[in-house]
């Protein structure tokens, strides 16, 4: 089972990439990040462990006290959205409550995510469009009541009734929907967006949590960069003339 952390974002929008040899391909990009860590949930005192990651600004005016009680002690902002991701116990001792997660931190090129969100909703649709029904009949072939009806619901005197989870028509998408096993194709870690081959549900602008593919094996998170000691170093005012 995969338990690395992900990250809460939104989706910007559909594009295309071309790789070195020429090849096209279509991805979707998403602004992931920056979250913060809002809280930590370990096996000792919550039974698990977890990451509380918090996503966007939010009003003061906004916030529950119960939720800015959370927040002050964090040390944080209030947050629009606050996930919370399992990750592996041994994982903890990296992440900071107050720490600041961006695309590079979590995701790297050629792996696997799933991507979790609220799918568009369509409203109060028929069973064609909601279900994929084929429909009563064709055209061609005499008139009929409802060329786009469900058909029969019922039964006959036993049991006389309709069974339960019967495909009708009614509320269509607004759901959480989720998309397993997406390759990220490129991540640029200066803007924050994650580049993933394929769709992902929800609308442009919608928020949404890209997490590494539970059906396939862990990948290391990507090692932080080493900053040289000497490089760090201001270097010495020199005068001129």
């Amino acid at each position: 089972m995969n338990t690395n952390p992900g990250l809460i974002g939104t989706k910007l929008g559909n594009t295309q990439i071309f790789l070195d040899d020429g090849e096209v391909r279509r991805v979707t990009a998403i602004k992931a990040g920056p979250c913060v860590v809002v809280g930590k949930r370990t096996p000792a005192k919550d039974g698990y462990s977890a990451l509380q990651l918090g996503f966007g600004s939010r009003r003061e005016a906004r916030v529950t006290k119960p939720e800015a009680g959370a927040f002050k002690k964090a040390g944080v902002d209030p947050q629009r959205v606050v996930r919370e991701f399992r990750i592996d116990e041994s994982l903890l001792e990296r992440f900071e409550v107050g720490q600041t997660l961006g695309a590079a931190d979590i995701f790297q090129d050629g792996q696997f995510v799933d991507v979790s969100a609220t799918s568009k909703g369509r409203g109060f649709t028929g069973v064609m469009r909601r279900h994929n029904f084929a429909g009563a009949g064709t055209v061609g072939h005499g008139t009929h009541e409802s060329k786009r009806g469900g058909g029969s619901v019922g039964m006959a005197t036993t049991p006389g009734r309709t069974p339960r989870g019967q495909k009708m028509a009614g509320q269509h998408g607004n759901k959480k929907a989720t998309i397993l096993n997406l390759r990220v194709a490129r991540v640029l870690p200066d803007e924050n967006i994650v580049l993933v081959e394929g769709g992902v549900p929800g609308p442009r602008n919608g928020v949404l949590t890209l997490k590494g593919a539970i059906k396939k094996a862990a990948v290391p998170l990507p090692e932080r960069p080493v900053q040289d000691e000497a490089s760090a170093e201001a270097p010495e005012a020199t005068e001129e003339g």
